[in-house]
């Protein structure tokens, strides 16, 4: 049996994922517990490569953008974003497997059934506490993307709505993006 299996007294840390061996792809560790994915649906698929597509033809020099990464905010907890834009300079080179939350600068997560109360309660709360300063929700209405965009209040450490967009998204923070949501 993987060791995996049999879950430390104190749970895992963060930096658990680098050493044990034979973990399913994307596992993520949330509160000290281990967090399978489940299957990705199309609308997930083709949603996550669209915003990486688009996101990359628009963020400024030094930054890059991210699919399925992990991304450590502390020691009990590295969930994997959907697609983040991360600081280029932060890079350490071909084997890196997360990146730091103070060098992400918007974390976006693509809702699916299976992932619902992760994706639009914990992951949130989560990325606001670290400090990261955008985040975007992205739901399927009738099979189109509706995206959700948040802005961190540094004074409470939790997000604020900045706006619901439908068929197109247009916004210029964190930087200025435009995407064809239809």
């Amino acid at each position: 049996m993987p060791e995996w299996l049999r879950p430390p007294a104190t749970g895992y840390t963060a930096d658990d994922l680098d050493r044990l061996r034979d973990l399913p792809p994307h596992t993520e560790v949330l509160f000290g517990g281990l967090v399978f994915s489940a299957r990705q649906t199309t609308f997930h698929a083709r949603t996550t490569s669209r915003l990486d597509q688009q996101l990359a033809d628009q963020v400024p020099d030094g930054w890059e953008v991210c699919c399925r990464m992990g991304l450590k905010l502390d020691t009990r907890n590295r969930p994997e974003p959907d697609v983040m834009v991360v600081d280029a300079r932060a890079d350490t080179g071909p084997d890196q497997t997360f990146w730091l939350a103070r060098d992400v600068l918007l974390a976006v997560e693509v809702v699916e059934e299976a992932s619902a109360e992760r994706d639009r309660e914990v992951k949130p709360r989560k990325y606001a506490t670290a400090g990261i300063r955008h985040f975007w929700r992205v739901e399927c209405d009738e099979g189109r993307p509706v995206v959700h965009v948040y802005e961190l209040d540094p004074a409470t450490r939790s997000y604020g709505l900045a706006g619901i967009y439908h068929k197109q998204l247009k916004v210029d923070r964190p930087f200025p993006v435009e995407i064809d949501l239809t």
